[in-house]
């Protein structure tokens, strides 16, 4: 499957992607990872061409707009974006796939509206990152801190794409092909080269996260039958046994674990592929 780039409008906000060409598949919105883009599912779609896929920008992200001046990015803002984007294309149901930052806002849709999600795939990461309790006003005052400061900072601009391809490359143990996709789709030409188009707000510390008890409330609350698929070793900040343990709290849950990087559905596609297809066709 080639994807096709689009765009629609939002809430009267420009939203870009890629989508499939054919229609009339199985229905799957796919949200990307933190800084990634659309371009993260690439690899995969062309395992999947039976799939009616659309992957999205999401807000500050690739080509979609950024969010207004005094908006901030927070979770609930995400899932009501998802599922105004799913009310855009027409779609009533459909089935979640996301990686990473967008499996979390995933998950939490499921959550909150599972009259709409059919099927949630989440690839390295279920339900968001925790806070611990003793850590919140830490964390709320680095996050306004550096809030703040944000006015002061200055886009660094690339003369070319060879520095913030190696740049993704040695920050996400990506290969030079995925870091290429990512970083394409990821930046804008301005004067003197490249500067990436991300909103420099998503850099900003988080100002709250949720607590362990509440992701557990909220992936207990997932309805819709649920693939999860990790690579292994885990990530340090999504060690294991808790990633593990959060699939017992699903209600239909199932795990599938591979040796790879964070970016293992991008770097493995066949693999991700046959397990995503064999869940659909449960």
């Amino acid at each position: 499957m080639t994807l096709q780039p689009f765009s629609l409008s939002v809430a009267g906000t420009p939203v870009a992607g890629l989508r499939s060409a054919e229609t009339g598949g199985t229905r799957v919105l796919a949200l990307h990872g933190w800084l990634d883009n659309a371009a993260s599912f690439v690899p995969l779609a062309a395992q999947l061409p039976e799939l009616e896929l659309v992957a999205i920008d999401l807000p500050g992200h690739g080509h979609s707009a950024h969010l207004p001046p005094g908006t901030q990015y927070n979770t609930p803002g995400a899932i009501c974006h998802v599922l105004d984007v799913a009310d855009a294309l027409g779609w009533d149901r459909f089935v979640l796939l996301g990686h990473s930052m967008g499996a979390g806002i995933a998950s939490l849709t499921a959550a909150a509206a599972p009259e709409r999600v059919e099927r949630l795939i989440a690839i390295e990461a279920l339900g968001g990152l925790r806070g611990p309790e003793n850590e919140t006003a830490q964390r709320l005052r680095e996050h306004v801190r550096a809030a703040r400061a944000l006015p002061t900072r200055k886009l660094r601009v690339f003369p070319d794409l060879i520095a913030p391809i190696r740049a993704r490359m040695m920050a996400n143990q990506l290969s030079e092909p995925c870091a290429r996709l990512l970083v394409e789709r990821g930046v804008t030409p301005v004067d003197g080269g490249y500067s990436w188009c991300s909103d420099q707000r998503l850099m900003l510390p988080t100002a709250m996260r949720l607590s362990e008890a509440q992701i557990d409330d909220l992936l207990a609350a997932i309805d819709c039958p649920t693939q999860v698929i990790y690579a292994t070793p885990a990530q340090s900040y999504y060690p294991e046994p808790l990633r593990s343990e959060r699939i017992g709290l699903l209600r239909d849950g199932r795990l599938a674990v591979f040796p790879g990087t964070h970016h293992l559905h991008m770097e493995h596609p066949q693999v991700v592929g046959d397990v995503i297809r064999r869940f659909l066709a449960e």
